[in-house]
């Protein structure tokens, strides 16, 4: 998708408060990789993706901005806590899997994308099918008589009209069901991961398939009958082809707590494994190929964002040759009073709107006030100030909390209406507020 860096940030404004800089950056880097498609393949393979720390507290929006991104480009994109691949007295899991776990969601994407292509074909064969159950064809032993396939070709366009009317769903027709056979599973330290061959999909292969006969209705025979066909009509090769391709150039990994894998070494404990992630972390992020069961994937082109708060070490901490892969950075402020107000208003789906909406099912009409809004950013604030400052999130925890009576007794309620004033907040928080050491535990 070729959106320009402004229409990117305008679309990531829409869902995350402030942080304007790592949005110009984050928007920059997915603009080059359009750019880089422009140019002529000699010299489109040199340029590399400008991968990018994002550096900033928990629930400042780090994850967040990644994620909608992916969405607004519709780029495969993984999440991955670095900390998945310590090695701290056991061996972790291999730095490689999150390429084909990446491979995966592309499958999915492209696969999706060619059930949309092929769906209009596939009902046209689904209706055919129905037909033939609802009108058997001629037996191949009765010999040629033309007044006899007219008399059945005038009984099934009978038959596809009412089809196609909806006045023969509840007729009875008898399928036949691939039934798969139960799965092989292979168990090993190492995995399967480290395996070229995929093992799983061989046996599978290897092992016979039964057909069973099922009696359901039309209407739920169509569904059954729409997905045997649809991945009839989508061409394998094609889509693992496409999505090894997608990721190369269109890939996105966020890899999140960067900053527990970083630290100066020494010859015991835990910072052996962080200097050993850091190494298996760096060919990946510099760029290799990777074995999947797609086909192999360069990662050179693989837009990386790492991310993390960075309390205990910094980013000059890392290994300097994977410092040298993300040469940007990007500081994420701490929120304030003024961005908590607009988190609970601006967003397209703000909370107070998703609580709204929720206790709407019910039949409950909530009414956020000026004034309580007011109130929920000031509480939300101070606690993160006074207490551990965990971000936006703690709106979550305050929010649940004034809206817990009405969310129990809702679909009880006499009086439907409920306004959240800043008398309503303090009421609910007040105590609990007053109560530090409680409040350590519910807030």
């Amino acid at each position: 998708m070729s959106l320009t860096p402004r229409q990117i940030v305008a679309e990531l404004d829409r869902h995350i408060v402030g942080q304007d800089a790592a949005k110009r950056a984050v928007a920059v880097a997915v603009r080059n990789r359009w750019r880089r498609q422009q140019l002529a393949p000699e010299l489109r393979d040199d340029v590399t993706a400008k991968n990018i720390i994002l550096i900033g507290p928990t629930g400042v929006g780090k994850t967040e901005i990644a994620r909608r991104l992916a969405q607004l480009v519709g780029a495969p994109f993984l999440k991955v806590e670095a900390t998945k691949f310590t090695e701290v007295g056991y061996v972790g899991r291999d730095v490689e899997s999150m390429i084909r776990d990446l491979t995966e969601i592309a499958v999915g994407l492209v696969r999706q994308e060619q059930r949309d292509q092929v769906a209009a074909k596939a009902k046209d064969r689904v209706t055919e099918r129905l037909l033939d159950l609802l009108v058997p064809t001629k037996p191949q032993w009765e010999p040629d008589d033309s007044e006899e396939n007219e008399r059945r070709q005038r009984t099934r366009d009978k038959m596809r009209a009412k089809l196609l009317a909806g006045e023969l769903e509840d007729r009875t027709v008898e399928l036949s069901i691939e039934q798969r056979a139960v799965p092989v599973q292979i168990f090993s330290n190492m995995g399967l991961e480290n395996m070229d061959v995929d093992f799983q999909n061989m046996f599978e292969k290897i092992m016979p398939r039964q057909q069973q006969q099922r009696q359901m209705p039309v209407k739920d025979a169509r569904a059954v009958l729409l997905e045997q066909e649809t991945e009839a009509l989508i061409d394998k090769a094609a889509v693992a082809e496409k999505a090894v391709e997608l990721v190369e150039n269109e890939g996105i990994i966020f890899l999140d707590e960067i900053d527990k894998v970083c630290g100066p070494s020494s010859g015991h404990g835990p910072d052996v494994s962080r200097q050993g992630v850091q190494r298996d972390l760096l060919p990946v992020v510099e760029g290799t190929t990777v074995n999947t069961k797609y086909g192999q994937v360069r990662t050179d082109h693989i837009l990386f964002i790492a991310a993390g708060a960075f309390h205990l070490s910094k980013p000059a901490d890392l290994m300097p040759e994977l410092q040298g892969r993300f040469p940007i950075r990007v500081e994420l402020t701490d929120l304030s009073r003024d961005d908590f107000l607009r988190i609970l208003t601006e967003p397209k789906h703000a909370l107070t709107k998703q609580y709204a909406e929720l206790l709407a099912t019910e039949g409950v009409e909530l009414d956020f006030t000026k004034d309580g809004i007011e109130t929920l950013a000031d509480i939300a604030c101070e606690v993160n100030r006074t207490m551990q400052n965990i971000g936006a999130r703690r709106l979550h925890t305050i929010l649940e909390r004034v809206v817990e009576e009405v969310s129990f007794d809702g679909p009880d309620l006499k009086d439907k209406t409920v306004r959240i004033d800043g008398s309503y907040v303090r009421e609910r928080l007040g105590e609990i507020l007053q109560k530090e050491d409680l409040s350590r535990f519910i807030l």
